[in-house]
């Protein structure tokens, strides 16, 4: 059994924050969460061949779980991969 991923495994879904709308609008980037074992040159192909862009960075970081309180008991939130890309200029995600 393969570990490959494929364009469609490596972006998870979008990601809306204050802070990345204030990034697209004035720098051009877009916030994905991403697979674990996805790198950056994944993610840059992903991203270019799923929305039919040009990609001129990648950057990563993980962000760690945290504890939720869920009722009266405690849960943990897993950890996530975060890219954030930036697009050429003149370049949008719709």
């Amino acid at each position: 059994m393969s570990n490959a991923l494929t364009t469609w495994d490596v972006l998870k879904s979008p990601l809306y924050t204050e802070k990345l709308t204030w990034l697209n609008e004035n720098h051009n980037y877009y916030g994905f969460i991403v697979d674990r074992r996805a790198n950056k040159i994944q993610i840059k192909q992903a991203v270019e061949e799923i929305f039919e862009v040009k990609v001129t960075a990648v950057n990563t970081l993980i962000r760690k779980g945290k504890p939720r309180r869920v009722g009266a008991s405690w849960t943990h939130e897993p950890a996530s991969k975060r890219a954030l890309v930036k697009l050429a200029e003149g370049q949008r995600i719709e």
